[in-house]
């Protein structure tokens, strides 16, 4: 791994330069970054996926929810389609991406839209859905063409963005320092005994600015439900089970499981993979040669709403979705959340000038 690290990392050289050269252009109003006057959050990394960006778009949606119309705003990874678009009762994954199709279906109240240019999607989003009063943006911290009021930083505890490398050498797709820009860090997917001497190493390896917030989350899976009738399961270790998944990294999906239902197997997929008739022969043929008549499917939501639409295949299987949601550590998850609706509180409710 290292030999091949050390062939790319002239490449990664060259990508950063050029990711210098871009920010450079920005700071300096060469290209030009836009700000509404409107509550517009981003949820954002700067490595290639699996640190928990869908989950806690909808945890802030689950914050948010009783207080504000919200919408969300996702580019709408491996849809196809493009452009500008609001997700109605006849989209589907396909349409719209996998992720915000996810909301969608757990949040009919919260409009969600898709646009690969966010500058031209916000303005297009209030236009349509003028009720709008909070937006969060799924995935856009690299996009600098908007400057959202409040930057959501998340990286993963196993592999800090202070410890990993530009692509392709590494998962960066962005440079370390344009993590300036962010007014919050959450360090997602610890582990549950995290200590208070690590937390202290790790803020100050992240080193924050004064305008900076460090947080610590872990992943919590809930508990299973089918993926068609929605009827609850359950995770018995006796039960052998088969875990079907296309996600950035698997690694904590592996571990929970291995706790709870001890051996599986496992059909891994590339991220966002759209699954087709090809992939549930090949899901069949591994359910079928797993020994026993009482075994489980698992899959993650994200993989749920690309499965969905072979319910006619997939009907008569024991297939179960697994939720999960950030747990902040410390309890510091009602700090996070004043700092959140003091943010927004600040359009709707302004403190008076001296």
């Amino acid at each position: 791994m290292k030999n091949v690290k050390t062939i790319l990392y002239p490449l990664a050289l060259l990508y950063g330069t050029a990711l210098k050269l871009r920010h450079w252009l920005y700071d300096k109003n060469v290209l030009k970054s836009s700000r509404f006057n409107f509550p517009i959050i981003c949820i954002g990394n700067l490595a290639t996926g699996g640190t928990g960006k869908s989950p806690m778009t909808e945890y802030l949606i689950e914050l948010l929810k009783g207080h504000y119309k919200i919408a969300t705003l996702s580019r709408g990874y491996k849809r196809k389609t493009t452009g500008f678009a609001i997700a109605n009762q006849n989209t589907t994954a396909i349409d719209i991406g996998d992720e915000p199709m996810q909301f969608h279906e757990k949040y009919k109240d919260v409009t969600v839209a898709v646009g690969e240019e966010r500058l031209v999607a916000i303005p297009q989003l209030l236009h349509d859905r003028p009720d709008t009063e909070v937006i969060i943006l799924d995935d856009a911290f690299q996009h600098r063409q908007v400057n959202a009021g409040l930057n959501i930083i998340l990286t993963d505890y196993r592999n800090l963005f202070t410890r990993d490398f530009l692509l392709p050498a590494g998962n960066l797709r962005d440079i370390r320092p344009a993590a300036k820009r962010a007014h919050i860090f959450i360090v997602t997917k610890c582990k549950t005994d995290l200590s208070k001497e690590e937390k202290n190493d790790i803020i100050a390896e992240l080193n924050p600015e004064a305008h900076q917030t460090v947080y610590f989350s872990e992943t919590v899976y809930g508990r299973p439900y089918h993926l068609f009738t929605k009827e609850p399961g359950n995770l018995d270790a006796g039960i052998p089970a088969l875990l079907v998944t296309g996600i950035a990294k698997t690694m904590y999906l592996e571990d929970f499981l291995k706790k709870q239902v001890g051996h599986f197997e496992m059909l891994r997929y590339a991220d966002h993979h759209i699954f087709d008739l090809d992939d549930l022969e090949n899901i069949r043929k591994k359910f079928e040669a797993i020994p026993g008549t009482q075994k489980v499917i698992f899959t993650t939501e994200k993989d749920a709403v690309r499965l969905k639409k072979f319910e006619k295949e997939l009907a008569h299987f024991p297939i179960f979705v697994l939720p999960i949601k950030h747990h902040f550590l410390f309890y510091e998850a009602q700090k996070f959340e004043d700092q959140v609706l003091q943010f927004i509180n600040s359009f709707y409710h302004p403190q008076p000038k001296d």
